[in-house]
């Protein structure tokens, strides 16, 4: 039977409004906090939880929060990254749109931790229904003393924002964010100095993502132990997984970590479609190695999932059949990317357009020897040498495609044709 923790009331009539909530023991583990834990207790309280960030990289929460400076004189901000914006993710959307206030009270717990009296809710501009559930449920925290001056009288004081974007993918790198808030272009900064010591505004910052935020209240009300005794040793908790592309039932799935990538598939989604055969999965989001069939028991945790060669990332998990082209789809990929690159970066700006361009080449039957190489060679050129990840981003999928799948690749340009029925 699958743990439910952060979708556990997912379909509770009117769980949005903040009465329904409360009802299901909503903002008890904020009364908690307050009344009982000091804010280095509630930190090291997540840092034995063992959560780690639910938004890509894994990185320690706790830990994370350790590195804020103390007594700089400067205010602490902390920055929620709502914009999900890398494709095939759509977890976060689940909790913002159908349990806001689970994340509110998360947010409110964190920011009493960093001694943080402002945080901003950064989400992506085309989430306007996600951006009218979140303030209509500030509001009501708001008006019932949950966010605001001396907080259920305790002292503590907390202001909360909704800050919409303008639908930039590049926004979703944490400097990006920062320099969007402040009223910038989204262009992602030199680290370092990192957000935590100079983030928002000059002054110590965190950013943290949805999902990672709202498991806090539930680590707070259950204790460490319990969190940490659900998944795996070094990935404690479970995680939401949005799966898309070509399974029976598409959707968003909570499970341990370190569950089989087979169960979710075979299990959770109900297999392939008719008479299909599985062909590839991308684990956590476009911007990942991808996996083959044969990878299909790997358990769904960060270091399993890199031992794989891949990366579990945002957790959104894009699966293909066997009617997929992995040239056209290397393609589409590639296409998202080019488009999205903010420009800083030579590398990024110039590679993304090349391997976009070669690349389509190659689908409209006009490859030539050598693109295969040359693409391995673009791709590991733009590794590693950028201000913002983008450029991984764009490179480790492409390469993955070629060396995974080389077969095809080569079928476009020796023989100008699509291997796939």
């Amino acid at each position: 039977m699958p743990i439910k923790v952060l979708t556990k009331n997912i379909g509770v009539p009117d769980l949005q409004c903040l009465h329904v909530y409360e009802s299901l023991g909503g903002y008890q583990a904020l009364a908690k906090t307050l009344r009982e834990h000091s804010p280095a207790e509630v930190t090291e309280i997540v840092k034995k939880s063992g959560l780690r960030g639910r938004g890509g990289a894994g990185f320690p929460t706790g830990m994370k929060w350790g590195f804020v400076p103390k007594n700089t004189g400067k205010p602490v901000y902390l920055c929620v990254n709502a914009d999900e914006s890398e494709p095939g993710t759509f977890k976060d959307r689940l909790i913002i749109e159908k349990d806001p206030h689970q994340l509110i009270e998360g947010i409110i717990i964190s920011a009493y931790a960093l001694n943080c009296h402002q945080a901003f809710i950064y989400i992506r501009g085309e989430f306007v229904y996600g951006s009218d559930v979140l303030n209509e449920a500030v509001n009501e925290a708001y008006a019932k003393g949950l966010l605001g001056r001396n907080i259920l009288g305790s002292g503590f004081d907390l202001d909360l924002m909704v800050h919409r974007g303008a639908g930039a993918y590049i926004c979703g790198e944490e400097t990006a964010l920062l320099e969007s808030i402040e009223g910038k272009r989204g262009h992602p900064r030199l680290k370092p100095p990192f957000p935590a010591v100079v983030g928002l505004y000059e002054a110590p910052t965190v950013i943290n993502n949805v999902e990672t935020l709202a498991n806090v209240p539930h680590i707070i009300q259950n204790g460490a132990e319990w969190f940490a005794s659900i998944g795996t040793e070094r990935n404690a908790g479970t995680r939401l997984f949005g799966v898309s592309g070509h399974v029976k039932k598409r959707g968003v799935y909570e499970l341990p970590m370190g569950t089989p990538l087979r169960d979710l598939i075979f299990d959770c989604c109900e297999g392939l479609r008719e008479g299909r055969k599985l062909k590839a999965i991308v684990p956590g989001g476009s911007s990942v190695p991808v996996l083959t069939a044969d990878q299909i028991d790997v358990r769904l945790d960060f270091d399993s999932i890199a031992a794989a060669g891949s990366m579990l990332g945002s957790a959104g998990v894009i699966v293909m059949d066997d009617t997929t082209c992995m040239v056209a789809a290397a393609r589409r990929i590639a296409k998202f990317y080019a488009e999205e690159s903010c420009g800083q970066c030579t590398q990024c700006r110039e590679g993304t357009e090349w391997i976009y361009r070669i690349l389509t080449r190659m689908e409209n039957g006009s490859g030539r020897t050598g693109d295969m190489e040359l693409l391995l060679d673009l791709c590991a050129n733009m590794k590693g040498r950028t201000i913002c990840p983008l450029s991984d981003a764009a490179a480790m999928p492409i390469e993955s495609y070629i060396q995974r799948f080389p077969a095809e690749f080569a079928a476009h340009i020796q023989e100008q044709r699509c291997v796939v029925a």
